[in-house]
């Protein structure tokens, strides 16, 4: 699939080698394109193009926001209406908000007129989307989002890029929810200094 992810920091430029090795085609959306950050991915990663946020999400066919929640409100408007369009918010709103918008997923809903917005890739290190694997274990990803269409799309990009599962968390009035999930990772890698090498896994009984 052609994939645009907006976004050159951690969490975007992990995605934009996932997604990569698994073969699509991926242009990276970055106001910095001379960054060493954006200089280095790209000598690590086959075929990526790089230009800016604009005209990464308008050729696209999956648009994935990797960015601050606080420039989300300017990239969206830059971006228009994006109705045939699959967007994935991988931003949260948990230190800072997109205001006057409780949360990114909203605020691209608003003001991209895109009615495929799904909140995923959130609730994990950057980390664990290059590698989601420990040992014999696949780490499982969570999305939310009123799109049938969209979430079946991040699912299968969560796949692709190596989790065991990703699970549906429900509607956009999970998305907070899942924004909790990720306050969650943080607190106990970073707060209570367990470590960024932890992962969410779901065990069913069978």
């Amino acid at each position: 699939m052609n994939i645009a992810v907006i976004g050159s920091g951690n969490v975007g430029g992990a995605l934009a080698k996932s997604l990569n090795r698994a073969g699509h085609s991926i242009t990276l959306g970055t106001r910095n394109p001379e960054s060493e950050k954006v200089k280095s991915l790209v000598q690590e990663v086959p075929g990526l193009q790089v230009t800016s946020p604009t005209e990464a999400g308008l050729a696209a066919e999956i648009i994935i926001f990797a960015t601050p929640p606080v420039s989300v409100i300017e990239l969206a408007k830059s971006l228009g209406n994006l109705v045939d369009k699959v967007i994935i918010d991988a931003t949260n709103s948990v230190f800072s908000k997109p205001e006057p918008y409780p949360n990114a997923s909203e605020a691209l809903r608003d003001l991209t007129s895109c009615p495929h917005v799904v909140k995923c890739f959130n609730t994990t290190g950057f980390e664990n989307m290059v590698k989601p694997v420990y040992g014999n274990t696949a780490a499982d990803m969570f999305m939310a989002g009123n799109s049938a269409e969209g979430k079946k799309i991040a699912r299968r990009l969560a796949l692709d890029i190596g989790f065991s599962e990703c699970y549906d968390f429900g509607g956009d009035d999970k998305i907070p929810l899942l924004e909790q999930l990720a306050m969650a990772w943080i607190n106990l890698a970073i707060m209570q200094k367990v470590g960024r090498n932890i992962a969410f896994k779901i065990l069913i009984k069978q």
